[in-house]
């Protein structure tokens, strides 16, 4: 029975990845069913479960925060270069 609702908490979990949603909110739900299959496997998969999650939003959030850092730098690089370029030039026809 523990196995049933272990795989049916994965598969609950890997569709609502699918949508939008935080990597905090995705890494939790994943590490919970990672937790419950590995809790129920040593025998205590709510204890496993909270544990995961746990692991998961804290891994998600820095996950999250890394990307959106990177995002930041790149626009702020790609507007500097903007800012430096001449004005184009533009030659008569003849």
């Amino acid at each position: 029975m523990n196995k049933k609702i272990a795989v049916l908490i994965m598969i609950i979990c890997i569709s609502s990845l699918s949508g939008c949603g935080s990597r905090a909110t995705g890494g939790a739900l994943l590490g919970a069913a990672g937790g419950t299959i590995v809790g129920a496997i040593a025998g205590d998969a709510g204890m496993g479960a909270a544990i995961g999650a746990g692991v998961g939003a804290g891994t998600g959030y820095i996950s999250e925060q890394q990307e959106r850092s990177e995002a930041a730098a790149y626009q702020q690089g790609y507007n500097r270069g903007l800012q430096q370029l001449p004005p184009p030039r533009y030659y008569p026809v003849r």
